[in-house]
């Protein structure tokens, strides 16, 4: 038996070849994995000796050779297989070890458009399809981490039972690969961001107790050249995150990413009940808890920065829980204020994570048997126009700006009342919009000095307008378009309420 091993993650390799020997088996190897071997003190036939062809191009042959593809590729069980291979003197390879160049490193690290090129491997790919295509009569192993199963089974006679499962695993193996090098290259040959055949590629970074209710299986999976964020968060402590954590802590962290440099959000079940941009991170804090106390209670806290100490003093007083807090960093003395809080600090989880950009990317949800890709939700361009005879103060427009950064991170039919400074109610998911006004007022209370409303997309009729005026709401912001604008901006003459269309909807369903 005969066993092919040519690999650029070396972890176990030797222990493995080892093992393979004690089983009986003839090690065959190239360049680095062969050195390595021999070192270790195995014997090693180099590929060039069965190829009679010695490696050339850089490398970039070496194993693409009948000695090597006729050994993988014929079928044991056919006579007619068996007889070509023996004229031709083509002896069978009976188990193949092979992971591929390091593509994924060498272009997350500083590097040049050769060195990109030059880390794309071709033989070991083709290898690994030749062997998993002939998996009944060839084990082909792409994990270190499935070496000692393959020599239990070995050992044990079973490795046939074995071969259909690593031969799905090679096929997702080298699928991944080239779709890390079909995104990298098709970004970097400008390519449209919908192209006509999507190739998407993610590796389990997280497998978690269950999906958003007990019974649901789930795991979270990780685009490795994709944009800063959650998923890449480190966390620092606590328990394991859930899904529904994860799902809440991104919305929270793409909030947080919008708003200026010491804001604090808190998000629960996937809507903001709080924010606020103040100097202090702590005070930042405090105003979005104000907001909707009850709501923030177990949310999620999001910062645009560095959390210190004061914030997390602010955070672990009596009567307050957080499911995760995360920011791009924590100061040493904020750690510890988290880890020695009585009763939740060790449950709740700490991720620094780098602030995603604003370009615009693909973002991708599934649906039964498909999924839909649209770029992310990027306002290019504040360009507002003031459609109402008032003009609004310099301290609304501030509210306003403030209120509009937010009011698209609601889910639909949102409308979000605030002032400069803080959010002071949410109308979120509601089937008709006049109904998110009545619930975002009832949680402003008696705060309307200086309050300011944004509504997602345009009203259909004037009776929020006219339902925000009663409540003292003075200045609107909202992206216009209905058939009724002129109604709308006629309610909002009447009662001397300055309203801006922004010409960008902001529908999240």
């Amino acid at each position: 038996m005969r066993a092919l091993l040519s690999v650029t993650d070396k972890t176990g390799i030797v222990d493995f070849a080892r093992g393979l020997v004690a089983a009986g088996f003839e090690i065959l190897s190239t360049g680095g994995t062969a050195s390595v071997l021999r070192e270790a003190g195995l014997t090693v036939t180099d590929v060039s000796e069965v190829t009679q062809f010695p490696e050339m191009l850089e490398g970039r042959l070496k194993t693409l050779h009948p000695m090597i593809h006729g050994g993988l590729l014929g079928d044991r069980t056919k006579e007619d297989h068996i007889q070509q291979m023996e004229e031709a003197q083509i002896q069978p390879i009976d188990l193949l070890a092979v992971n591929l160049y390091a593509f994924e490193k060498t272009v997350s690290a500083p590097h040049t458009l050769a060195e990109a090129i030059e880390s794309v491997d071709i033989g070991g790919p083709a290898m690994i399809r030749a062997a998993a295509k002939n998996f009944l009569s060839v084990t082909v192993v792409t994990d270190p981490d499935d070496y000692g199963t393959v020599l239990g089974a070995l050992a044990s006679g079973t490795v046939q039972d074995l071969r259909m499962r690593l031969m799905a695993k090679a096929y997702r193996h080298t699928a991944y690969y080239d779709s890390k090098v079909a995104s990298y290259f098709s970004k970097a040959a400008g390519e449209e961001l919908f192209p006509e055949t999507l190739t998407v590629g993610y590796r389990r970074s997280l497998a978690m107790r269950y999906g958003e209710n007990p019974h649901q299986k789930a795991a979270m999976y990780v685009d490795s050249l994709g944009s800063s964020g959650v998923a890449q968060a480190k966390q620092l402590w606590g328990k394991e995150l859930s899904y529904n954590n994860v799902l809440d802590t991104d919305a929270a962290w793409e909030l947080v990413a919008d708003m200026s440099p010491g804001s604090c959000a808190i998000i629960k079940h996937g809507n903001p009940c709080g924010a606020s941009s103040m100097e202090a991170f702590a005070d930042s804090y405090i105003e979005a808890r104000k907001s909707d106390p009850i709501s923030a209670f177990g949310g999620i806290a999001a910062f645009n920065g560095e959390i210190d100490r004061d914030a997390a003093l602010s955070m672990t007083d009596k009567g307050n829980f957080l499911e995760v807090v995360i920011g791009t960093s924590f100061s040493a003395d904020a750690l510890e204020i988290f880890k020695n809080r009585s009763g939740w600090g060790e449950n709740v989880r700490l991720l620094e994570a780098a602030l995603p950009g604003s370009t615009p990317e693909v973002t991708i949800r599934t649906i039964r048997g498909g999924v839909l890709v649209q770029e992310s939700d990027e306002e290019s361009e504040l360009n507002w126009k003031v459609v109402t005879e008032t003009q609004p103060t310099a301290e609304q427009r501030k509210a306003l700006e403030f209120v509009w950064k937010i009011v698209k991170h609601v889910k639909s039919n949102a409308i979000l009342i605030g002032d400069s400074k803080r959010l002071l109610g949410v109308g979120a998911g509601q089937m008709n919009r006049v109904q998110s006004v009545r619930l975002a007022i009832e949680q402003m209370g008696e705060r309307t000095n200086g309050a300011v409303l944004a509504s997602d997309a345009f009203f259909p009729f004037p009776d929020s307008v006219v339902t925000a005026g009663e409540a003292g709401i003075m200045a609107i912001v909202q992206p216009g378009g209905s058939k009724k604008d002129e109604d709308v901006i006629a309610e909002a003459n009447k009662r001397g309420i300055a309203m801006i269309f922004t010409g960008y909807r902001h529908f999240r369903h």
